[in-house]
């Protein structure tokens, strides 16, 4: 099948260009999120660690994607064919690099969202279906990169690789679906339960409005990949390296919204705690005796007859 759209090169500007935008905007979300976890008492270091994991993957991506443009347009600009044959070529090193670092990128944020949803719903059995689809796209995501680099000549859209590519995108597409509703409607039962009982005015249907915002975010731009791809359309370059820092913004997004907005420094807690033992061992070296009182009745008789 042939390619249709834009050129592959222009596409490889136009996705390199967009993707350094979306990375700046990823960058200040990670740093609010470190922010609001380096003050959030007893905050969860594992979704910190993913927090630094998509952004070390979106780093290297974006990395790789700029070397592709200096290889494509500089290194081999006089290969037959041009800058188009290079960027066609499924089998380079950096483009089966680049999809590698994806997969893992989609991997880890997928995971997290189905972390997300065990820890609300607290049973195994609600998230066997995500896992089963988070497991079947990591394969789908790991073998794709693989018949990548041995394809021997055609674009990504004749080749092998086509089918595992579009396996990949249904079974995220999916993955994601079904597990931020999931999360969704049991914060929404939580919330329409404990309505009527609530003693004061807080509410969770700002969490229900974030996380619903994520994954619409992430969902809208996989069904763009999905259809473009299908279409053999060479706009779904631009939206896959695009989806890179998406992930992490998404990512963060979510997290900062759950973080209470006035978090209070680790130090305050420490510093009360002492000085409530300070005074508890003052109070036990100084111990006073009960207090005696003694009162005295006394009766005055005015003498009226």
């Amino acid at each position: 099948m042939a390619s249709t759209g834009i050129p592959l090169d222009t596409a490889t500007i136009i996705s390199t260009a967009l993707e350094g935008i979306l990375y700046g905007f990823s960058v200040l979300m990670f740093m609010g999120t470190m922010w609001v976890i380096y003050y959030k008492p007893n905050a969860n270091r594992p979704i910190a660690f993913a927090a630094i994991l998509l952004l070390i993957l979106s780093t290297t991506h974006l990395i790789i994607d700029i070397i592709r443009l200096e290889d494509g347009f500089v290194k081999h600009h006089d290969i037959p064919g041009g800058p188009v044959a290079f960027f066609q070529d499924i089998s380079q090193p950096t483009f089966v690099t680049k999809n590698l670092i994806y997969a893992l990128q989609t991997m880890i944020g997928d995971g997290v969202v189905i972390y997300r949803c065990y820890v609300v719903w607290q049973s195994v059995w609600v998230i066997i279906l995500p896992v089963t689809l988070w497991c079947g796209s990591s394969v789908a995501a790991l073998i794709a990169p693989y018949y990548a680099s041995r394809a021997t000549g055609g674009n990504i859209y004749t080749n092998q690789t086509a089918q595992w590519i579009t396996a990949l995108f249904v079974l995220t597409l999916s993955t994601n679906l079904i597990s931020s509703g999931l999360l969704v409607y049991r914060i929404w039962t939580i919330e329409r339960r404990v309505s009527g009982n609530r003693a004061t005015s807080g509410t969770m249907m700002p969490v229900v409005h974030v996380l619903i915002d994520a994954a619409v975010i992430y969902s809208a731009a996989l069904v763009t990949i999905l259809i473009c791809f299908v279409r053999a359309n060479n706009a779904q370059f631009i939206m896959l390296d695009m989806i890179m820092p998406i992930i992490s913004i998404a990512f963060c997004m979510v997290l900062i919204r759950l973080t209470p907005r006035k978090a209070t420094p680790s130090y305050l807690p420490t510093y009360s705690t002492e000085v409530n033992e300070r005074e508890r061992r003052d109070s036990q070296q100084f111990h006073m005796k009960p207090l005696e009182v003694h009162v005295s009745q006394w009766t005055h008789n005015d003498g009226v007859e």
